[in-house]
């Protein structure tokens, strides 16, 4: 007898830094999303693939909804952030423990004319030293809206992640799989290397720089067991040219080594990574720019 399949997609949802990519990667049990300890750092709608005998869930983690900054690159954000509501079967607003914000209440709102099942899954609860003080919290937040369901959690740590799977999967419908059983993402490979560079890079920088640079991949070439691979770094100003290379080159020698390691684990092959850094005036504020680099109409997802 054949178990029905519950088959859906569910949105990660919540202000900037809140913990949805670290959750994403620990649903899926690998690294698909990358992090990193400043907002923003997610700039795409990353969908991962979670297969299960009795569900296929297919998680779909966003750019944080923020508030701060005028640029195309932040209105792009707050759009692929947004545009999820109109497919997603399950939302988990993610939210930390013993901590609301006007951007909370802000995602919160755009909330409010999604019609499926919202899930708050309240995160970082392993650093809350006074237990005590939790249960008043959830109940607060329990009262902002009529939730599915109310998850103390711990992305980093894994604590309760394994509750909040099992809470998503009773809330989609029965259906066919979408995907094959082994696929756990949509993303190609060379998509997930510019983001492996951007993520050494956004944690090796100084605080402001990163949001000043992205990544693009010109060349991705496949020669047996090696995998040869071109990352141009574009920045906006030739004085941010030099941050990134560093003192003699130092800086960039890094980004490429760390990233270079782990696209070895990720792909399973030795890979030889090259990379520039080049100035495009404004292109973070450039909206045809922006396409040319890779952030796609979210219309399209």
């Amino acid at each position: 007898m054949t178990v029905p399949t519950r088959v859906g997609h569910a949105a990660l949802l919540g202000r900037p830094n809140v913990g949805k990519s670290t959750l994403l990667n620990r649903l899926i049990g690998q690294k698909l999303s990358i992090t990193a300890p400043k907002p923003q750092t997610t700039r795409h709608v990353i969908l991962g693939i979670q297969t299960l005998p009795e569900a296929q869930i297919v998680y779909v983690d966003t750019p944080g909804l923020h508030r701060q900054g005028r640029r195309a690159l932040n209105r792009y954000l707050n759009r692929a952030a947004a545009s999820v509501l109109g497919y997603v079967d399950v939302v988990v607003f993610l939210i930390e423990a013993l901590r609301w914000t006007e951007e909370d209440q802000d995602v919160l709102a755009r909330l409010a004319d999604f019609a499926g099942p919202v899930v708050l899954a309240v995160n970082k609860v392993d650093r809350i030293a006074d237990k005590s003080r939790l249960l008043p919290f959830l109940q607060e937040m329990a009262g902002r809206r009529s939730f599915a369901e109310v998850v103390p959690m711990a992305a980093l740590k894994g604590d309760n992640v394994a509750a909040l799977e099992q809470v998503i999967t009773r809330l989609l419908p029965f259906g066919d799989r979408l995907f094959p059983e082994d696929q756990i993402t949509t993303l190609s490979e060379r998509f997930l290397a510019a983001e492996l560079v951007r993520e050494k890079l956004t944690r090796l920088l100084r605080e402001e720089l990163p949001y000043a640079l992205t990544v693009e991949i010109e060349q991705f070439v496949e020669d047996g067991r090696l995998v040869r691979i071109h990352a141009v770094i574009w920045v906006e100003r030739e004085s941010q040219k030099g941050i990134v290379i560093g003192g003699g080159g130092a800086t960039l020698r890094e980004v490429g080594r760390q990233a270079r390691e782990d696209l070895e684990r990720l792909l399973d092959r030795r890979v030889y990574l090259e990379t520039w850094v080049k100035v495009r005036e404004g292109w973070s504020d450039d909206e045809r720019a922006l396409r040319g680099l890779g952030y796609a109409d979210p219309s399209s997802f």
